[in-house]
């Protein structure tokens, strides 16, 4: 797995929310001076962030519905949800650090000097690592400054730096991945729910089925990617990076092979036309099915 990064790479320029709160919180150097370059900023004393005194620790709800989802009691629209009035930090650097690969299989992008912390999903898409806690950022990587933001601005930082993925606590013991749709709307400040339990997406996909007599049914379900794994292996019904909808086609009998894969062709030919789809579904998957004689 490569990484992105080039030994002339000019300086990126970050976001004006996340300069303001480097401005807070302290220049390139702290109060003495010393550069925070190779600093460990872990202990008392150091000038995380300045954020309406907040101390650090995971907001609260977002920590409930992540647990929730774990016991297969919440949803992803409920973590969405939760992120969209909660506080996160992001990585910052302060120059070029050490490639790497994250224990979820992300490949680390720190090319810049003051940049945000970027990574790359083994799909190749470009993420944004956000954090709860210091403690989860600080244990991925020690030499990164925390920046305290809320969730929506985060979401408009990956936007700006051409993220399609947020990936929450990425080294924890649960790494939870927003995908593409879901960090649009987030940064819009608008609700979200995954396309595969979007019943205007189901109409849509309705709608471009009209005119196949030999289909008779098709069904909306999550995608073999949404689906993610704990540190301990535990399996957890959200968080994955894609694919996102699983589209499951069923024929009637007597149905060539090759007729289904046309059918299932066209209608997806028609579905790439359709902004409203393409915005609304991050990763397709389609399942061709006979129904019984």
């Amino acid at each position: 797995m490569s990484t992105e990064h080039s030994e002339s790479a000019p300086q990126r320029h970050l976001p004006g929310h996340i300069v303001a709160a480097l401005a807070q919180a302290g220049s390139s150097a702290d109060s003495a001076g010393q550069s925070w370059e190779g600093r460990d900023l872990s202990g008392e004393g150091n000038p995380l962030h300045n954020f309406d005194k907040d101390d650090g620790s995971a907001d609260a709800k977002t920590m409930k519905v992540l647990a929730q989802l774990r016991a297969g009691e919440g949803s992803e629209s409920e973590v969405h949800k939760a992120l969209a009035t909660a506080r996160v930090f992001v990585a910052v650097v302060a120059q070029l650090g050490e490639e790497a690969l994250t224990d979820h299989g992300f490949a680390s992008d720190k090319e810049a000097d003051m940049a945000l912390v970027k990574i790359k999903a083994p799909d190749g898409r470009m993420a944004l690592p956000v954090f709860t806690t210091v403690e989860r950022l600080q244990a991925w990587h020690k030499e990164a400054r925390p920046v305290a933001v809320f969730a929506p601005r985060a979401a408009l930082s990956a936007v700006s730096e051409e993220c399609q993925l947020l990936v929450l606590d990425p080294g924890s013991d649960f790494t939870f991945v927003l995908r593409r749709p879901g960090v649009w709307n987030l940064a819009k400040q608008v609700d979200w729910i995954p396309s595969y339990q979007n019943q205007q997406i189901a109409n849509l996909v309705q709608d471009a089925t009209e005119g196949f007599s030999q289909l008779q049914t098709v069904k909306l379900a999550p995608g073999r990617g949404v689906g993610s794994r704990s540190r301990d292996g535990q399996m957890v019904p959200g968080g994955g990076s894609g694919p996102e909808l699983n589209l499951q086609f069923v024929f009637a009998p007597g149905t060539s092979q090759n007729q289904a894969q046309e059918i299932a062709g066209a209608i997806q030919g028609r579905l790439s036309q359709n902004t409203q789809f393409t915005e609304a579904v991050d990763s397709l998957e389609l399942s061709l099915h006979s129904a019984p004689s």
